[in-house]
């Protein structure tokens, strides 16, 4: 159940920004919303033109957002179209996919960016008069877009930090950091993983660079203790690449105890690793994403902990915001604090830690996105 510190009515009014339909077809599909006319737009039958570019949909993740998108769509004068890139970090396709909003005449573009190499084409996008909204992954710089609406992803990460510096009890945390990419830097990448660390009380060098903190020292979190980092590796994002990541941080180290992932998939493949190695045991998973697989894992024991974000309402609140600027010129405003607006994350854990707010996986599952 919700902890005292997270009311009912919050999972209520988020089981309805939840619901996700299944997988759909990508590249570039169009999905009609109601018929009344907005003809300077760009849309087909003078609907307000909007292009979704998600990461991939080989994340369910994505394909939530997608059809949250949809939903959205469906109530206004939206005329919606979809594309993705091939794999997470395809650039190209999200490239060409910002190239044909613009020559559509789409009114505003949804993207989650896939890595720096598409600020330029949004620039294009912004210069040519389409409002561009970033969901889940800010771009760098924030300013590069029009307003993100996404998930505080180092808060997200300081969470699950907090949780297992407090089940670590004060041993000493052998740590695997199952990261997303290594050869380009996104914000989401940093923000969880710098998060996760600094919620267990290790200092972060710099915060905007993975894998330059001490490698070994004392955490602070919890009841403190001992500390050393096996190493960071990218898994793409994906169950596959968790894999891999995984079982080159225990051929590094097999006494691995915490395990850090980027994401749900990740985690999965990162846990097929240790449960082949025989390491499945005495070891803490935990991640980011809160979907509903995820949160049977969670349920399950595979992953100790998962602070959930809410991709539906990203793309229910972009579709919105597209569409007030088109009717009434209204804009949105970001959060109080931050560069972007917070659509809120919980944590997930049924082994909950007094003092710090987290749900159950029966609570979660009421909200999760994926079904």
């Amino acid at each position: 159940m919700l902890s005292s510190k997270a009311p009912r009515s919050a999972a209520t009014r988020l089981l309805a920004a939840g619901a996700v339909l299944t997988l759909g077809a990508l590249s570039l599909t169009a999905c009609g919303g109601s018929s009344s006319s907005s003809s300077s737009s760009g849309g087909a039958a003078g609907k307000i033109g909007v292009s979704l570019i998600v990461k991939t949909t080989s994340n369910p993740y994505f394909v939530a957002m997608e059809d949250g998108a949809k939903k959205a769509a469906e109530g206004g004068n939206i005329d919606l179209k979809l594309a993705a890139g091939k794999s997470d970090g395809d650039e190209d396709t999200q490239i060409q996919a910002i190239e044909n909003a613009i020559s559509k005449g789409d009114k505003g573009i949804l993207i989650t960016p896939n890595g720096p190499a598409v600020v330029d084409a949004i620039k294009k996008a912004r210069d040519a008069g389409l409002y561009v909204i970033a969901l889940d992954t800010p771009p760098d710089p924030a300013s590069a877009v029009d307003i993100t609406f996404a998930t505080d992803n180092f808060a997200a990460g300081k969470q699950i930090g907090q949780w297992t510096a407090a089940q670590l009890d004060g041993k000493k945390a052998t740590i695997a950091l199952v990261d997303l990419f290594s050869d380009k830097v996104v914000s989401v990448d940093y923000n969880r993983d710098q998060g996760f660390l600094t919620g267990l009380g290790i200092d972060t060098a710099d915060k905007t660079k993975n894998g330059d903190e001490a490698k070994t020292g004392k955490y602070t979190g919890g009841k403190g203790g001992d500390y050393e980092i096996v190493g960071n590796q990218a898994s793409q994002g994906a169950e596959d690449g968790g894999r891999t990541a995984m079982e080159t941080l225990l051929s590094k180290n097999p006494n691995v105890n915490v395990v850090y992932t980027i994401n749900e998939p990740a985690a999965a493949g990162a846990y097929e690793a240790l449960k082949a190695a025989g390491k499945d045991k005495g070891v803490l998973v935990v991640s980011i994403d809160g979907g509903c697989t995820g949160v049977n894992n969670v349920k399950a024991g595979i992953i100790g902990a998962t602070a959930q974000q809410y991709p539906v309402k990203m793309a229910q609140l972009g579709v919105q915001a597209i569409q007030d600027l088109a009717t009434s010129g209204k804009k949105p405003t970001v959060s109080a604090g931050l560069d972007f607006f917070n659509t809120g994350s919980a944590l997930v854990t049924d082994k909950a830690v007094s003092g710090l707010q987290s749900i159950d996986t029966t609570a979660a599952s009421q909200i999760c996105w994926g079904k």
